[in-house]
Parts: C-alpha cells; sequence; structure tokens
C-alpha cells in the first residue's frame, strides 16, 4: 500500500454504480487513469424506454466481481498496491449505490486501507482534471440525465450551487422527447443527431425564469413539443421530425450557454468546465465553443469516454479528500440526495 505521503503516486481503485453503468477504475495521484473498464446495461434497459432501478441493481451485483478484476489486471498493479478505496456515496439509485458500496467496503476491510464515500458530481466535475489542468475560480456546467446545475469552484474541491434545475433535468427532457418521438433510448444521441440533419427549426419557448437567475426550468419546453406533435397530428399533417428535434435543441441550448456564459462573466472564472453525461451532445459543445472563444474565457471538455458515467472520475474527485486524510466509515451509507456543498473536502470538520 502505498502511503508514503506523495499524493503523486497514490494509487486509487474507484467503484461507480451509481445508475446503469458498473465501473471500476485505477488511477494514480488523481490525474493519471491507469486502467478504466465500464460495463454498459443500455441494451437491458432500452427495451423499456429507461433505466429500471431493480434491474439495474441486479446487472451490478452479476457484473462488480469481473469488472474489479479487469481493472485490476489492466492498471499493471496488484490489490496489495492500491493507497484507498472510492466509492460513488451519492446521488443515484439506492439499491445500485448500494451494490457498490457494499463491494468497496469488503475491499477496504481486506487491504485495511482507507474507504472514501465520493459525491457523484463532484466525479463529473473533476473528470475534466484527468486530461486537463484547472485554474480557480472555474465555473462547471453539470448537465446529465438526473442534473442540471452550474457550480462555482472558488478553489480546489470548493463546490458552490449557484443555479439547478426547477424540474425536468436536460438529459430527462431529451429522452422524454425522443419518446414522444418515438426514438430509441436514451434518446439525447437520437435528437442530436436528428436535429444536425435538419434545414430548418420549429420555433419553440425559452424558458429564461426571473431576472438575474441562473436556474432552470425544461419541462414547459417538454409540453410545447408535445403540443407541435398532437396539434400537427390533430390537422392530419406529417410532422417534421428533424425540425422539431432542431427546434428542441436550439432552445436547451441557448439557454444553457446564455446562463452558463452570464454566470462566469459575473464570477469572474478563469475557465468554463462542461460535465456530464449531455456533455457529450456535438450541437451544445458547438455552441458552447463558439459563444466562449467570443468571449476569451477557455472552455474545458472531456473527451466522449470520460463524459459518461465512469469510475476514473470518482478517483479523480476522491483524490481530493485522500490528500486531506478525510476518509469514510465502514458504516458509510448510500445517500440518493447526498449534497455536493456538504460534500466539499474543504469542510474539515465534518464527519465523514
Amino acid at each position: 500500500m502505498n502511503t508514503t505521503g506523495n499524493y503523486d503516486e497514490t494509487l486509487i481503485l474507484a467503484v461507480e454504480t451509481s445508475c446503469d453503468e458498473t465501473s471500476v477504475a485505477v488511477v494514480k495521484g488523481g490525474k493519471h487513469i491507469l486502467s478504466n473498464v465500464v460495463s454498459s446495461q443500455i441494451d437491458v434497459h432500452e427495451a423499456f424506454g429507461g433505466v429500471v432501478p431493480e434491474i439495474a441493481s441486479r446487472k451490478h451485483v452479476e457484473s462488480i466481481t469481473l469488472i474489479i478484476e479487469q481493472a485490476i489486471r489492466e492498471s499493471g498493479h496488484g490489490l496489495k498496491d492500491m493507497s484507498a478505496i472510492a466509492v460513488t456515496q451519492g446521488p443515484g439509485l439506492v439499491g445500485a449505490l448500494l451494490v457498490g458500496i457494499v463491494a468497496a467496503k469488503s475491499l477496504s476491510l481486506a487491504l485495511d486501507i482507507p474507504l472514501i464515500g465520493t459525491h457523484h458530481i463532484a466525479g463529473h466535475i473533476y473528470a475534466n482534471e484527468l486530461e486537463h489542468e484547472l485554474r480557480y475560480p472555474c465555473l462547471a456546467l453539470v448537465v446529465s440525465g438526473g442534473h442540471t446545475e452550474l457550480v462555482l469552484l472558488e478553489e480546489e474541491g470548493s463546490f458552490r450551487l449557484i443555479g439547478r434545475t426547477r424540474d425536468d433535468a436536460v438529459g430527462e427532457a431529451y429522452d422524454k422527447v425522443a419518446r414522444s418521438l418515438k426514438l430509441p433510448y436514451p434518446g439525447g444521441p437520437h435528437i442530436d443527431k436528428l436535429a444536425a440533419e435538419a434545414k430548418a427549426a420549429i420555433e419553440l419557448p425559452r424558458a429564461w425564469l426571473e431576472e438575474g437567475s441562473y436556474d432552470f426550468s425544461f419541462s414547459g419546453l417538454k409540453s410545447a413539443v408535445l403540443a407541435v406533435i398532437n396539434q400537427t397530428r390533430m390537422k392530419g399533417l406529417e410532422l417534421d421530425e428533424a425540425a422539431l428535434a432542431r427546434g428542441f435543441q436550439e432552445s436547451v441550448i441557448e439557454v444553457l450557454v446564455t446562463k452558463s456564459l452570464r454566470a462566469a462573466s459575473a464570477y469572474g472564472v478563469k475557465q468554463l468546465l462542461l460535465c456530464g453525461g449531455v456533455a457529450a451532445n456535438r450541437g451544445l459543445r458547438a455552441a458552447l465553443a463558439a459563444r466562449c472563444e467570443a468571449e476569451g474565457l477557455p472552455l474545458l471538455i472531456p473527451s466522449g469516454k470520460l463524459c459518461t458515467d465512469n469510475a476514473a472520475m470518482i478517483g479523480a474527485a476522491a483524490h481530493l479528500k485522500l490528500k486531506r486524510g478525510m476518509y469514510s466509515d465502514l458504516d458509510l451509507k448510500a445517500d440518493p440526495g447526498l449534497s455536493l456543498e456538504a460534500w466539499s473536502p474543504e469542510i474539515e470538520d465534518r464527519t465523514y
């Protein structure tokens, strides 16, 4: 076990089972991926049009041991070389989280090394540090199936939520619109592809909310899409699905980009970080890149494999606590509503 105090050499075995990916990784020094194995369940849940929690938990149980063995083997190290075990504590599906937590506790106890319960969104944010150097203060736009948030990082490990969704997250909205258009699950990539093929866009509303707010709302947009579909069918007309997809995507992107750039200016940040599964959306990446270039603001986006759920990002975030000696007890519990701000490693007097 590496306990030399040289945190650039520490090896973290990280486990991620918050939803429908079983992933295990070995991360060195919080920045270098030695292995990152991901087993996806998309093909299983596709038939149901969304993730079925009970099935997800069962699939995690079936694969977790094999994925741990593969991640260790691919890292070129042995279990005895690990410095700590990191695991997603929350947020996520409680049954899925529990599978990873039980596995991590078992390894921590058997190897007699620290256990670090880790925040899933902190992982998405620090996925950027696996490929880029972060400069503070910075602002993270987190967009995924369950989260749409603007997070201000004034210093390393300090998380302050300045904006969040009041209803549907972006990923949820994409999936619901895709379902209404009878597109496969997950809907985001299909909407993105369809929007890129459109020659025109059906104009849809933008939810700006009250002046000065950095919050988001997409339920009204989703309802507007359904209204267009129903009205077109009632009139016996053929629906231009590509134009509708483009209109929906343009509405989402305009709000996300505008609010992110406004917040970045207001807080004087040095970088904007795009994080989460929806960060793989080509339309969003292109629009955000163009605006950031025009504003002279550096934009950091992880590669596609690090945008979706994976354990390497959990190892990167856990390194923040490893450096501070902030470990979890073996009575660590899954917390589907875990607060990002309360998890912040800067809070030294909190018991984990």
